[in-house]
């Protein structure tokens, strides 16, 4: 299916989304990339990401409730659609089949 590729960045994104599940939002997002992966990113690089992935339907978004630490402003919280999850189980079988399709010797130098 065209437009349905799955980047790297993206998968990182999208696992990233399941794994703060209710708290996913740009910065803690951008946050938690740094976090785990050790990778610095823009605010805009997380939200170009975003972009894709809503427009691939793999995720959705809702406002949050506004806040006084936020300056009145509210959160636009990402969830993983069930395309979203589909694509994931897909890429998560796809790595775990070339991984124990690896021969021991592929590793011995």
């Amino acid at each position: 299916m065209k437009g349905t590729h799955l980047g790297e960045f993206e998968e990182l994104v999208l696992l990233i989304v399941a794994v703060l599940y209710d708290n996913a939002y740009g910065v803690a997002i951008q946050e938690e990339i740094a976090r785990r992966s050790g990778r610095k990113v823009t605010i805009s690089t997380v939200h170009s990401a975003l972009h894709r992935l809503d427009k691939k339907g793999y995720v959705t978004s809702q406002y949050g409730e506004s806040t006084a630490k936020r300056g009145g402003r509210r959160k636009l919280l990402f969830l993983v659609s069930p395309a979203g999850e589909k694509v994931l189980s897909h890429s998560r079988s796809l790595r775990n089949d070339l991984w124990d399709s690896i021969p021991e010797l592929a590793f011995k130098f």
